[in-house]
C-alpha cells in the first residue's frame, strides 16, 4: 500500500497535522480484554474530536502481541470507529520487532483498514544504520510509515540526523513521531528531514510528552549552507493525550491558531509548564517512567473509562509515591481535565 492510496481526506488530515491519542488497553481483573471499556475509550477519543487513533503502540502495551491481542485490539478499534462516526479518521497501527515480524504486523494492519504503521525500532538496538534503513524500507513496501523516535528510557534507539535523512528519503514515509524527550535529538530529526528535502511530504508530529505545547507552537529555524528553513511540528501522537483528551484538543487548536503569528500569547506558552507537570505524574518521571502506562490508566479509572489500572504484566503498576503525585496534579490542574465531558457521555460510550 502506497500513501497515494490513502483516502484523500485522511491523507490531508495527516498532512495538516492532527491530534492522535495513543490508545490504551482496557483489561478485566483477570487481565483479559474488557471489550466494553475498550470500545468506550475509542468512542471517547472520537467524540472528544481526535483526528486519529494509534493502536498497538507503547500505550496499548507492546505485550498485546504475546497474548494474542494485537489483531483483535486493532480490529475492535477500527470497527468501533467505523460504526461511531463517518468523519475521516487516521488509523495508525504500531509495528514492532525484527523485519519479518514488522512486515507481518503491517499486513495485518493493512488488511483491517489501517492507513499507516508507527514503526518502532527498539528491536534494532544492535543493528547498524544501514541495517535499520533496510528494515524500514522493507516494511514501507507494505504500508505507509510513521517514523518513531522513541526515548531510550523506554527502549528507544539513539539515531542521528544522518539516519533521519535516509529515513525521510523513503518515499512511503508520511510522518514522523518525534519522542526522544530531548531537544538535541529532536533537532536531529528536523535537520534530517529538511536535508532530505522531504518537509512537503512528511508531517512532523510531537511525541515529546515533556514539551507538547511548545513543540506545537514554536517555529524551528534550521540552517544549512547559509540558508534558513523554518519548520513547524504540526500534530501530536501522544500517550499523554490518551487522558483528558477533550482538553488536549482545545489546547492543540489554540496552538494551531497561534502558530506563525509574530507574537505568541504568553498564557499559551506558560501553559506548557502546567501540561508538563501533569505529565510528570501520569508518566512517573520520578521513577524513570516505570508507571507511565498505569498512571494514564489511573486517570481513566477515576473517570469510569476503565474498571482498573491492570496491565498485562502483573509487575507493572503505579510506583511508590506516584498516586500522591497524581492526586496533586489533579487538584492543582483540575481545569485541564475533561471530567465533566466524560461524565456527561460515559453511559452512551459504554452502551
Amino acid at each position: 500500500m502506497h500513501h497515494s492510496e490513502i483516502d484523500t481526506k485522511v491523507r490531508r488530515l495527516i498532512a495538516e497535522g492532527t491530534v492522535i491519542p495513543a490508545h490504551p488497553l482496557a483489561l478485566n481483573a483477570d487481565r483479559s480484554l474488557d471489550v466494553a471499556h475498550q470500545r468506550a475509550l475509542t468512542r471517547y477519543y472520537i467524540d472528544a474530536g481526535a483526528g486519529g487513533l494509534a493502536v498497538g503502540v507503547h500505550t496499548t502495551q507492546f505485550a498485546v502481541r504475546e497474548v494474542g491481542l494485537y489483531q483483535p485490539v486493532l480490529k475492535l478499534a477500527a470497527e468501533t470507529a467505523a460504526s461511531w462516526t463517518k468523519r475521516p479518521l487516521a488509523l495508525v497501527a504500531g509495528l514492532v520487532g525484527p523485519t519479518q515480524q514488522a512486515i507481518a504486523e503491517a499486513r495485518i494492519a493493512r488488511g483491517i483498514g489501517y492507513h499507516a504503521g508507527l514503526l518502532s525500532l527498539a528491536a534494532m538496538k544492535s543493528a547498524s544504520e544501514d541495517e535499520i534503513v533496510a528494515h524500514c524500507e522493507a516494511v514501507s513496501r507494505e504500508i505507509p510509515l510513521v517514523g518513531f523516535y522513541l526515548q531510550p528510557a523506554v527502549g528507544g534507539v539513539i539515531l542521528g540526523a544522518s539516519f533521519w535523512r535516509r529515513f525521510a528519503e523513503i518515499d512511503n514515509v508520511v510522518a514522523i513521531k518525534i519522542a526522544p524527550f530531548n531537544r538535541y535529538r529532536t533537532l536531529d530529526v528536523l535537520r534530517g528531514v529538511a536535508s532530505a528535502g522531504a518537509l512537503d511530504r512528511i508531517t512532523l508530529y510531537t511525541g515529546n510528552d515533556d514539551h507538547i505545547l511548545l513543540d506545537l507552537v514554536l517555529p524551528f529555524d534550521l540552517r544549512d549552507r547559509g540558508i534558513t528553513t523554518r519548520v513547524h511540528i504540526k500534530g501530536g501522537l501522544l500517550g499523554h493525550w490518551s487522558v483528558w483528551t477533550a482538553s488536549a484538543i482545545r489546547q492543540f487548536e489554540r496552538c494551531r491558531a497561534a502558530r506563525g503569528q509574530q507574537a505568541l500569547p504568553a498564557d499559551l506558552l506558560a501553559l506548557d509548564a502546567r501540561v508538563t507537570d501533569c505529565n510528570s505524574a501520569f508518566f512517573d518521571v520520578a521513577n524513570n517512567f516505570h508507571g507511565c502506562i498505569a498512571g494514564c490508566h489511573e486517570i481513566l479509572r477515576r473517570q469510569g473509562l476503565m474498571q482498573g489500572i491492570w496491565c498485562l504484566d502483573p509487575a507493572e503498576g503505579l510506583s511508590p509515591g506516584q498516586l500522591a503525585e497524581i492526586d496533586r496534579v489533579c487538584r492543582e490542574h483540575a481545569d485541564l481535565s475533561d471530567d465533566a465531558f466524560v461524565a456527561a457521555n460515559l453511559a452512551k460510550w459504554l452502551a
